[in-house]
């Protein structure tokens, strides 16, 4: 049992330490509470850990140096948008190349048809499209497979993830799609929109989808904003057969499970999608995203896209595949995201889990690490199956001062959730470092 008391007293000490040692961030998020709503430009960047945000200076490879001159090693990477490494040269060659020779125009560039081929290569999947991103991505795909086969919902994982997509804010509740907690807003009852299944259940899938009202099914093949879910063995598999039987399209979103491989879970594992979204570091920290299908499927989107009315179909946007994006993204494929990067990240990836894994076994915790790839993360149960079980083992408090004590030793881990990203420019020594942290924190918690 953690001691509640301890872990308020410790919160604390940490909450005067970071204030005292940040005062120019402090000074900064003042001065944005006059004229940026909560006092961030995004909202989710109130999550972080501490009194107030932290103010960033520069960022590179696999350190960030915020405005108090305080450097860290950066285990978030923008929450998968700088997954990379920061500020890659290759990438900051291209953006300032492209700059100087037109960012956007709405007209295509060579680039786009390099970008598109490599995806192919990738994932493939032979025909693609961009989006600014993943969020949109998902919604363009969503419409696509209403349209294309005239099913009016879309199934979902409880307690997935896929950016701010509106049917995708769904859970369940005693059986019930009812709206994920904290959604602001809902257009429509997410009831009538969307269908909810537990991951790893492949019988309530088949039971569901049989009911002849589904478009597609929108998943991760692992989920990863609840922790790390891992799919039973055999799970992926009985997935594909079931939607294909009840002539269900597959989406997988990949955007996060890139963290698998250079062709994320897709590659890895084999997986047959129809559909596929990628996004967040694809342009190496650029904002952009795209989407792959079959032939199957393009072959039924073409005439469509061919259409006059193409631009008011709810597909698309004036920056969309705009230039600057695209030489980001040549960039930023040609020159990471390979699988000699991923040689250097997954096992450092490893050494974390390992890591962590000796802290809480030294304490016999009942908590769990799990590893996706170069993506691994710590939550406090033993491993869950479903989404379910991960989001009951939720533990603010706790999360907070583990958070903020390893941010004041130097250590960025991602705000929302437990999660270490790994990249070709970390090293061992920042592994250990974390395990050196995680451990002293641990210490102090339970003695």
């Amino acid at each position: 049992m953690i001691d509640r008391s301890r872990l308020s007293a410790l919160r604390a000490d940490e909450e005067r330490r970071f204030a005292d040692t940040h005062p120019r961030s402090g000074e900064l998020s003042e001065r944005a509470g006059a004229s940026l709503l909560a006092g961030v430009p995004m909202p989710w960047m109130t999550r972080w850990a501490g009194s107030f945000p932290l103010f960033l200076e520069r960022a590179s490879g696999a350190r960030l140096v915020d405005v108090d001159g305080v450097e860290y090693i950066d285990l978030c990477l923008g929450d998968t948008g700088a997954m990379t490494g920061h500020s890659l040269p290759a990438v900051a060659e291209a953006v300032a190349a492209r700059a100087t020779a037109g960012i956007t125009t709405m007209l295509p560039s060579d680039d786009a048809i390099w970008v598109s081929q490599e995806l192919s290569r990738r994932f493939g999947l032979p025909q693609w499209q961009f989006a600014m991103t993943a969020t949109d991505a998902n919604r363009f795909v969503l419409r696509f497979a209403r349209h294309l086969t005239g099913r009016p919902r879309i199934a979902v994982m409880d307690w997935c993830y896929h950016g701010t997509v509106d049917e995708a804010f769904a859970t369940l509740e005693g059986g019930r799609v009812v709206p994920r907690p904290g959604l602001l807003g809902a257009p429509v009852d997410v009831a009538e929109t969307t269908a909810v299944l537990r991951f790893n259940d492949a019988e309530a899938l088949d039971r569901r989808l049989a009911e002849g009202d589904v478009a597609c099914l929108l998943m991760e093949p692992a989920l990863t904003n609840i922790g790390i879910v891992l799919p039973d063995d055999g799970y992926l598999d009985a997935v594909r057969e079931i939607t294909r039987r009840h002539g269900v399209l597959l989406v997988i979103d990949e955007t996060h499970t890139l963290c698998a491989g250079p062709g994320g879970a897709t590659a890895a594992w084999g997986l047959d999608p129809d559909l596929l979204v990628v996004g967040k570091p694809i342009a190496g920290g650029v904002p952009l995203a795209a989407y792959g299908m079959t032939e199957e499927v393009a072959a039924g989107l073409r005439a469509p896209m061919l259409g006059h009315e193409i631009d008011v179909a709810g597909v698309g946007g004036t920056l969309t595949a705009n230039a600057l994006a695209m030489a980001a993204a040549r960039a930023a494929l040609s020159t990471s995201l390979r699988e000699e990067d991923f040689a250097v990240a997954i096992p450092l990836a490893e050494r974390f889990t390992a890591g962590v894994a000796s802290v809480i076994e030294r304490h016999a915790l009942p908590w769990h690490v799990q590893r996706l790839g170069c993506r691994a993360e710590y939550w406090f149960c033993p491993p869950p199956r479903n989404g379910a079980d991960a989001a009951a083992a939720i533990d603010d408090e706790l999360e907070g001062l583990l958070h903020l004590w390893s941010l004041n030793r130097g250590i960025l881990l991602t705000p929302f959730h437990n999660m270490a990203l790994f990249s070709p420019h970390h090293t061992e020594a920042d592994v250990d470092r974390h395990t050196e942290v995680f451990g002293e924190a641990v210490d102090a918690l339970v003695g």
